[in-house]
């Protein structure tokens, strides 16, 4: 059945299924975000979120949590529920079990193995299912784009993340770049790093900063640390860098993407100290990029930070492959004819072929001004 508007009453609902969906954003990879509220007779009974991959899914969570018997009860979720078994039974066989009389879902479930499946079966078992459409469902399809990508790509979802000048400067004429953004705004990268897979920096980005890309907030569990990922070509990854401290550990691995042309010797000597390396083919670095993520996918990478440099973000924006960014301008003007900007590549010949945003946000934070730009959506 196509998917309507939600009334008033619905879309209430639905979007505490997002907010609750949220509650676990960072911890469910490679599972959905999802959320699921239980309403009867005008009166919640029962909510819960998907916690982590391998623990109950949002809708078992939320009848388990049922102050009174669920049967007749209207259920609410952000995703369309499962019918497959995974690491936990089908939900659909629960709210069956349940006698739910109504279920309402946000936003499908591009998967082969879901995609409207739990629904077909929750109808032939005489469940009155809709499915709605308009704001509500873009909110839950946007909470999920990771896993939404990854699952009609086979790529992770690739967030660009800037911090620049006014004049769109990243660093000075002789490669200065610390701090253009103020220390609320690196807080708030972190939380980014926290919340994805990986995060990844060009060789350059490597040399001239010297990073250690984890994340460093307070409290920070070891499952919050992304997998470290440099793309450098020749293998030339200095072993006494920041970023080869703790290179062999499960907390914060290191992967370094190369080309087929790097030195045995040199990517010998990363794997000796504890750098997974992947060799990927392609003429230019658009392609190796390209062929690098779906390498990453098979990893269990669904959402990529990229951090830097000039040099790989305009890779990645030749190869069609960044989905959002997320642009710190901080109150500084810096000049400088060979002051390094903040996308290179090839880029586009017209005004008109560039990349435009689809949607774009903006916030105050301290003194730097935060845009984020959806350029893609899934």
């Amino acid at each position: 059945m196509p998917a309507t508007p939600a009334n008033e009453r619905d879309q209430r609902h639905l979007e505490r299924t997002i907010d609750l969906a949220a509650e676990a954003r960072g911890r469910t990879g490679p599972n959905p975000l999802v959320g699921a509220v239980v309403v009867k007779s005008g009166r919640v009974i029962g909510e819960g979120f998907h916690a982590a991959a391998g623990t109950p899914h949002a809708e078992r969570v939320a009848l388990a949590a049922c102050t009174e018997d669920p049967a007749g009860a209207t259920m609410y979720v952000s995703l369309e529920p499962c019918a497959h078994t995974g690491r936990t039974p089908p939900c659909t066989e629960a709210i069956l079990e349940a006698g739910i009389a109504r279920v309402v879902v946000a936003s499908d479930d591009p998967t082969d193995k879901v995609s409207g499946r739990g629904l077909g079966v929750l109808r032939d078992e005489g469940v009155e299912v809709t499915t709605v459409n308009g704001d509500v469902a873009r909110s839950a399809r946007l909470i999920n784009q990771p896993f939404r990508k990854q699952a009609r790509t086979g790529c992770p979802h690739v967030v660009l993340k800037l911090a620049m000048t006014l004049d769109g400067k990243v660093a000075t004429s002789t490669g200065d770049s610390r701090w253009i953004s103020g220390e609320a705004s690196r807080v708030r990268a972190h939380r980014w790093r926290a919340e994805c897979d990986a995060v990844a920096v060009g060789l350059g980005t490597a040399l001239a900063d010297d990073p250690l890309l984890t994340t460093r907030l307070p409290g920070a569990s070891p499952s919050e640390q992304p997998l470290r990922v440099v793309f450098d070509s020749e293998a030339r990854l200095p072993l006494d860098g920041k970023l080869m401290q703790g290179a062999g550990s499960d907390v914060a691995p290191v992967l370094v993407v190369c080309s087929r042309a790097a030195s045995h010797t040199a990517v010998d000597k990363l794997r000796a100290a504890g750098a997974e390396v992947l060799a990927v083919t392609g003429q230019n670095e658009a392609a190796r990029v390209g062929r690098a993520l779906k390498e990453l996918a098979t990893r269990g990478v669904q959402s990529l930070l990229l951090e830097g440099g000039p040099r790989l973000a305009g890779a990645f924006l030749d190869a069609g492959e960044l989905d959002e960014a997320r642009v710190f301008v901080a109150p500084v003007l810096n000049g400088g004819r060979d002051a390094r900007t903040a996308v290179e590549g090839e880029g586009a010949g017209k005004i008109a072929e560039a990349t435009r945003a689809l949607s774009t946000a903006v916030e105050v934070i301290d003194e730097d001004v935060l845009i984020t730009a959806r350029l893609r959506e899934w």
